[in-house]
């Protein structure tokens, strides 16, 4: 066990469970673009109906849009990675899913500013963000060490959390 794990011994480990980040950065990469383009979507179908509701209000629904579309964006995290599911429809299709990493819940608020720190970073120095999830090992990116969350492959996490409670129980009935 490293010092690391030591540390936080709640945290799946990478040499413990190394399916649960087995080819985690493609997948993160994946359900991005999935999601980009589900949001650009949504983006340009609210656009559609502002344009056409801004030529009947003469042009006070076009003002709108500078707050619907970013408010369609943050409505889109808060939905899906702030659901009990938490995950986006990219992550979904990914298999992998975020969980908090310091037993804080992972509620709508959380998922909006996990999105929002991320996209500031991505913003600033992007191949720095990248890079940073090539050098850690459970695969975060600098708004995750940020957010205290972590993102693993769901499938292999209901497993692993199974076994972990397990051994749990082992332990605690082991001791009377």
């Amino acid at each position: 066990m490293t010092q690391d794990a030591a540390a936080r011994p709640h945290l799946p480990d990478p040499s413990t469970a190394p399916e649960l980040f087995d080819g985690l950065l493609t997948r993160r990469a994946t359900a991005y673009i999935i999601d980009v383009i589900l949001m650009s979507f949504l983006v340009l179908a609210i656009s559609v109906v502002g344009a056409i509701l801004g030529f009947f209000t003469f042009g006070l629904a076009w003002v709108s849009l500078v707050i619907a579309v970013p408010a369609a964006i943050i409505l889109y995290y808060a939905a899906t990675l702030g659901s009990h599911r938490r995950a986006t429809v990219g992550m979904q299709m990914m298999d992998i899913v975020l969980t908090p990493t310091r037993g804080q819940p992972l509620d709508g608020w959380m998922a909006i500013l996990h999105a929002l720190v991320f996209w500031i970073t991505i913003w600033i120095c992007w191949p720095v963000t990248l890079l940073f999830a090539l050098f850690t090992p459970r695969r975060q990116m600098i708004h995750d060490f940020i957010m205290g969350t972590l993102m693993v492959r769901r499938s292999p996490m209901m497993r692993h959390w199974q076994r972990h409670r397990m051994s749990e129980q082992d332990a605690y009935h082991g001791g009377e």
